[in-house]
This record gives structure tokens, sequence and C-alpha cells, in this order.
């Protein structure tokens, strides 16, 4: 009878760690007879005659907390990472707009894309008016995920990178503005305080021209805007549920029209819009790779994504992440507060034969 019950009690044990987890911390109920002895692997015949007497008792499932810890103060690293870079991006562009050759000697290059399509002046607002949309629908969705920390941290790494490669590629090749349209602000000619003032004005600004910040030029290759619109879309998607195909399809729709409109206002070369969308979605998908597969956080020989620069910070951010981040969604706030909720007691002995 001992070998019975070790047995039954092992099978227990090993169901419940090949459980998955849910996002909570579970007990399991399990019925047994007064002597310790599940009455289903008795014969029947001594389970006739045996007077039973069924209890439950509680069995400790692991918590998700393990799998998935928070580690907020990870995620408030990777949200300076990216202010740094944000920055860094205005302090870059008010360099760069120093170096812009004037219109009248360097005209526009030639673009395929607009050697077809004439310019459309209002195109270039309703791209800004999408991304902040776009945004907006990120923010709330972000807010009612489960795992929201771990999320966060992906989005400003992911961002931050990007916007540390378009520092780099303004640098090393200025472009001339891409339409005679463009009305750059003069130059300063070595004032330090008027430049502090502009970088100023273009991060508070967000560097939309809506907001009017958006006044300097040589922050072509490659496209901010793009980033943002195709980035966003890309957080979107993967984490709400595929169900959501309306959802999907209006951010798509939002992320593309945004894209096209900054062609059709020829704010930006057609080469800057590519660039910026082969960049954001390539680390985006290799980033999730990484994050996703196990094995590749190792690195070794076989490993090729472990020769990445920004690997150890991946390592970082991500080894206390035992596997994919499910697309579970909890409401933010707490209420009632948990000092107005009466305890209870979640496990009794809930009926005797």
């Amino acid at each position: 009878m001992e070998v019975i019950e070790m047995r039954s009690a092992e099978e227990h044990v090993r169901d419940q760690q090949n459980m998955p987890s849910n996002g909570y911390a579970r007990a399991l109920l399990v019925p047994y007879t007064h002597e310790g002895i599940k009455s289903s692997s008795l014969p029947n015949g001594i389970r006739k005659s045996q007077k039973k007497q069924k209890e439950y008792i509680q069995i400790s499932l692991p918590d998700s907390n393990f799998k998935f810890p928070l580690e907020w103060w990870k995620t408030g690293i990777a949200f300076a990472y990216a202010a740094f870079n944000l920055v860094m991006t205005s302090v870059m562009i008010t360099v760069v707009h120093e170096r812009v050759p004037p219109k009248e000697k360097n005209p526009p290059l030639p673009d395929t894309f607009f050697d077809y399509v004439d310019r459309v002046e209002w195109a270039f607002k309703v791209s800004e008016i999408n991304g902040m949309v776009l945004i907006g629908f990120w923010g709330i969705q972000w807010l009612l995920l489960r795992y929201r920390s771990i999320v966060a941290r992906r989005y400003f790494f992911i961002i931050g990178t990007l916007y540390l490669y378009r520092c780099i590629t303004m640098y090393v090749t200025t472009l001339p503005v891409p339409g005679m349209h463009f009305q750059c602000a003069p130059k300063l000619n070595g004032d330090s305080q008027a430049k502090l003032q502009r970088i100023l004005k273009l991060i508070s600004g967000g560097g939309l021209s809506i907001t009017g910040s958006h006044i300097l030029c040589g922050d072509f290759l490659y496209s901010g805007h793009t980033v943002m619109l195709t980035l966003t879309y890309l957080f979107i998607k993967e984490y709400s549920p595929r169900r959501f195909w309306w959802y999907h399809w209006i951010c798509w729709l939002l992320s593309a029209m945004g894209i096209m409109c900054i062609l059709l206002a020829h704010e930006h070369y057609s080469v800057d819009v590519l660039v910026a969308y082969y960049i954001t979605t390539r680390l985006f998908w290799l980033y999730h790779t990484m994050a996703n597969i196990s094995n590749l956080k190792t690195p070794s020989k076989t490993n090729q994504f472990s020769q990445a620069w920004w690997f150890q910070i991946f390592l970082f951010f991500e080894k206390n992440v035992h596997s994919s981040v499910p697309c579970s969604f909890m409401w933010p706030l707490s209420w009632p507060p948990s000092c107005l909720k009466t305890s209870c007691r979640k496990y009794t002995r809930v009926q005797k034969l």
C-alpha cells in the first residue's frame, strides 16, 4: 500500500511540473481517501468494501514570476538608454544642419518616386498624425499587458539602438535637401547657446513639423518617422491576440499610409524610407528570435548571433526570461485596494462521505 501511495504522489508532482504556467501561482486540489490512498488506484472489490472518506490536499504549482520576472529596474535602464540616444539624435541633427549645402548650389538628388509623383503639401501632417494615433494605440495596449515591464524593456532597447544607428548614418553622409520647398533655419556658425536652444526646442516638440520643432535640415538618412511607424506596428501585432485581425489591419493601414505620405510630401528620399524599414524590421525580428529561442542566448561558435555588438546587453535584459512572453492581459489598476478586501481561506476540506 505504501508503494501505491508513493507512486501516486510522484505522478501528481510530475504532472504539475509539465503543466504550462498561465501567469498565476496556482494549486491543484487532489481527492484522496482517509487512509491516504487514491481510491481509483484500488481494485473494484477493495474499493467497494472499503469505507472511504474523501478529502482534498493542496499541491502548489510553480509561480510564473520565476519564469517571467518583472525586473522593473532593468526596464528603467532600457528607458535611460533610449532617452540618451534620442537626445543624441537631436544633438546630431543640430550638428549636421550646419553642414547641409545650400539648395541653390546643391539641388535635390534624382529620385525615381519624385520623378513620377508630384508633391502633396498636406501629406506630411497626415503621416505625423498617423504616427501619434499608432503610439496612442500602443500605449493603451501596453498598459493592459501582464508582462509590460519585459515588453517595454524590448521596445526601449530596440528604439534606442535604431536611433543610435541613425546618429551615425546622418553624420557620416550629409545629403542635400530632397526638395526646393524646404525652408531650413539659418546656420549659427559656432553660436553654442543658440544651438543648445535649438536642441531643447527639438526635444520638447518631439521633432515633429506640426509642433513647429522640425526646422532643421540634414536628418535624411534614414527616416525617423518611418522607424516609429514601422516599429510601433510591429510591437502592436506581436503583443496582441491573433484573433484581433481587424485591429492589426487598422494599425497596418495607419503605418503603411503614414510611410507613403512621407514620400508623397517629398520630405525624405526613397532610400531614406527603404533603409529605415529594412533596419527596423530586421532588428525587431532578430531580437525577438533570439529572445524566444533559449539556445540563442548562449554564446558559441555555432551561434553567429552572439557576434552582435549588443549581445551582452541583450543577455543582461533577457537572461531571466525563460521562454516566449505570452500574450496575456490584466487590468493595470488594483481596485478595490487590497486593504478593503476581506481575506479568506483558499483551500479547505470540502466534503466528507
